[in-house]
């Protein structure tokens, strides 16, 4: 009998376009009856101001970090598979910043684990947007 492989299939921090065929081959898994993706996708408006575009910078650490995290999320469900990509540089709106996937053998458990993902990666993984709004303006988010 074969061993099945890890449970995290693909990290990665980037500074080209993603992927969601990537993310989700990454998960692709025989035994899952729910695949679950996050698409993260820079928005044309925050916080009632028109964004122009947003740059994301990430610490040197943060690609171990998304490791982590993903080998925790897996840790915490019943998943096959787990998958995270973040974007850095600068991003124009339309552009995706995160793709995320989560594979179980029943759909609850993806769901759960992807929205555990996305939301443990964004509040734990020191990557930072930067965004500068249409009227010249510009705020950083999620500096320490």
């Amino acid at each position: 009998m074969s061993q099945s492989p890890p449970p995290v299939r693909l990290t990665a921090i980037r500074d080209s376009a993603l992927s969601v065929a990537e993310v989700l081959d990454a998960v692709s898994d025989p035994r899952a009856g729910g695949v679950v993706p996050f698409v993260g996708v820079v928005r044309d408006h925050d916080g009632g101001n028109q964004v122009s575009r947003l740059g994301y910078s990430a610490h040197p650490s943060a690609a171990e970090r998304l490791q982590e995290v993903a080998r925790d999320v897996a840790a915490r469900h019943e998943v096959l598979a787990v998958a995270a990509v973040h974007r850095v540089g600068e991003l124009a709106v339309g552009e995706l910043a995160v793709v995320c996937a989560a594979a179980a053998a029943h759909r609850e458990a993806a769901f759960d684990a992807c929205r555990d993902l996305i939301d443990t990666l964004k509040s734990t993984v020191p990557i930072w947007k930067h965004q500068v709004f249409a009227d010249g303006s510009d705020e950083w988010v999620g500096l320490p």
